[in-house]
């Protein structure tokens, strides 16, 4: 039997149907996946557990994959910095082929059975830290065989992978299946594959930051301040919490150039000055 994210759409002669019909039939599928999604929280959960224990006592997390799968890792290990103000080597995104498949396929990079584990070598990687492997397919050799060796080195692994009992679970220590079912389009698994990918990765970097205490409340406090937008966004996080104007809110954020560190100041200030 084919792999359920191989196997035949079930919308017929595309090329024949009215746009909004396309527009609606994507739609309609695209709902599916976060109730697929909510059925993995299970897996998810203690994964998250042991990249906080992990972490905090040094490791880091790594994203491995390649095609859509990597660059969606890569998208995700991107934003943990300026998001939370934590350190670029803290959450990584490796892809097959390397910096250049970020935006081009690199043919046959993703078959390679020994390119991952070097690629990870190049961090040092260690039993401190934790891989995570992302593949729809769940065969991909590039991913399989990076976490056949971190697992041969006594590193944890998970893997985040569409198809149910696919190879990639079986070198997982936490293996995550969402199962969404056939594409749209048949086989291309940037659709719902990917959404669903996409939204493990925000769940596991997300908890995963506040389990590291980068959120307070439900703010971003350690966000790097990149940009007139997050400056705005700091102040009135600042200008809120502590009840005062806005001027004088964004003054005490550039004074001290984080919100964390302006709301610490700011909770230490005498009424008045």
């Amino acid at each position: 039997m084919d792999r359920i994210t191989e196997q035949p759409s079930p919308y017929r002669h595309l090329e024949q149907m009215p746009v909004e019909d396309i527009l609606r039939n994507i739609n309609q599928e695209d709902q599916t996946v976060p109730l697929a999604v909510g059925r993995a929280i299970p897996s998810i959960s203690p994964l998250v557990e042991l990249i906080v224990e992990k972490m905090k006592d040094g490791g880091r997390l790594f994203y491995l994959g390649a095609g859509t799968s990597g660059r969606l890792g890569i998208l995700d290990a991107s934003e943990c910095p300026p998001t939370y103000g934590v350190p670029d080597d803290w959450v990584i995104g490796l892809i097959a082929g390397g910096e250049i498949a970020i935006r081009k396929a690199v043919e046959f990079a993703e078959d390679s059975h020994t390119q991952a584990w070097e690629d990870l070598r190049a961090y040092f990687v260690n039993e401190q830290d934790v891989v995570v492997g992302i593949a729809a397919s769940g065969t991909t050799p590039y991913v399989v065989h990076g976490l056949r060796s971190c697992r041969e080195h006594g590193i944890t692994t998970a893997c985040i992978t569409c198809n149910p009992g696919a190879p990639v679970a079986a070198q997982a220590d936490f293996p995550i299946e969402v199962v969404v079912g056939p594409e749209f389009v048949t086989g291309s698994t940037r659709m719902k594959s990917g959404t669903a990918q996409k939204l493990v990765l925000n769940m596991i970097s997300t908890s995963v930051m506040i389990g590291l205490g980068r959120v307070l409340d439900n703010k971003m406090v350690d966000m790097k301040l990149s940009n007139n937008k997050l400056l705005e966004r700091g102040a009135k996080i600042i200008q809120h919490n502590l009840h005062i104007d806005y001027e004088p809110a964004l003054e005490l954020l550039k004074k001290h150039g984080s919100v964390r560190k302006a709301l610490e100041a700011g909770s230490l200030m005498k009424p008045g000055e």
